[in-house]
């Protein structure tokens, strides 16, 4: 179990645990180009922005991904990937240049300046669902006034993943993303739901509703298969547009976000504290 959030202002020692640091070369790219497309325009807006990829793993490539993806959109951006491991952090030293370095650390966020944006993937998987809540709140408390975290898990191939937007006031939007072979059906997503939903995913919770609500709408959208995977997608998407808040505007959704196999929705949809 986690430390408690003073434990670093006590203690002097890194908020968290250490996690299994599962990675790979292009595990996040799928959330890297959503990050890109949805806050691009922050990024280059804000003088002097600050990104933190938490719990970057045994590996720095995820990070180091990032930083090249986020340097295309906002050229100004500087990267700080955050381990709770010393072996890990010593491991990436190394690979810091201009703009991109490593430290050790955890929730706390041991930067010098509220950061734009936050990535924390495949983190939170280990702690409670109240300690998810509370590590969200966390983090938010952290943020620039105008910053945003992006917390989500992937599998270990990046094939399929889902992530929250959260702003300082609270979660925003919630987004499934997947290729289009790496399911039989969308609530296979369900494997990598946020901690504060994978439990929830049960009849009467808003979250089992729009996954069952998806699972019916890629059936009846079956004939179009025959055009391709993706085409039955865009038709599903279509078929649930009638009953759930998914036609968001661009960058965050809408048909060209759709046809990359996303799918964002407000988090108020799914909220299941609502």
């Amino acid at each position: 179990m986690a430390r408690p959030a003073g434990a670093a202002k006590a203690g002097g020692r890194p908020v968290g645990a250490i996690t299994r640091g599962t990675t790979g070369h292009n595990r996040l790219r799928r959330s890297d180009r959503w990050i890109a497309a949805a806050h691009g325009r922050l990024l280059r807006a804000t003088e002097r922005p600050l990104v933190v990829d938490l719990g970057y793993g045994a590996s720095h490539t995820t990070t180091l991904e990032l930083f090249t993806r986020l340097r295309r959109v906002a050229p100004g951006v500087e990267v700080v990937g955050i381990e709770i491991d010393p072996a890990r952090v010593a491991v990436a030293k190394p690979y810091e240049r201009e703009g991109l370095s490593f430290r050790l650390g955890g929730f706390e966020l041991p930067v010098p300046r509220p950061p734009t944006l936050v990535r924390a993937f495949n983190v939170l998987r280990q702690y409670g669902e109240a300690e998810a809540w509370h590590y969200w709140d966390v983090l938010r408390g952290r943020l620039a006034p105008d910053g945003v975290l992006v917390e989500g898990t992937s599998s270990e191939n990046g094939r399929r993943a889902v992530w929250v937007g959260l702003c300082p006031e609270g979660p925003r939007t919630i987004t499934f993303s997947a290729r289009f072979d790496a399911f039989e059906r969308p609530s296979d997503l369900a494997d990598r739901l946020p901690k504060t939903l994978i439990h929830r995913n049960v009849p009467g919770e808003r979250i089992h509703a729009f996954l069952s609500d998806f699972d019916h709408a890629w059936a009846v959208s079956a004939p179009y298969g025959a055009h391709g995977l993706r085409q039955r997608w865009l038709a599903s998407v279509r078929a649930l547009s009638g009953s759930w808040p998914v036609s968001g505007r661009p960058p965050l959704g809408g048909p060209a976000r759709w046809r990359l196999g996303e799918l964002t929705l407000p988090f108020s949809a799914v909220d299941p504290r609502a």
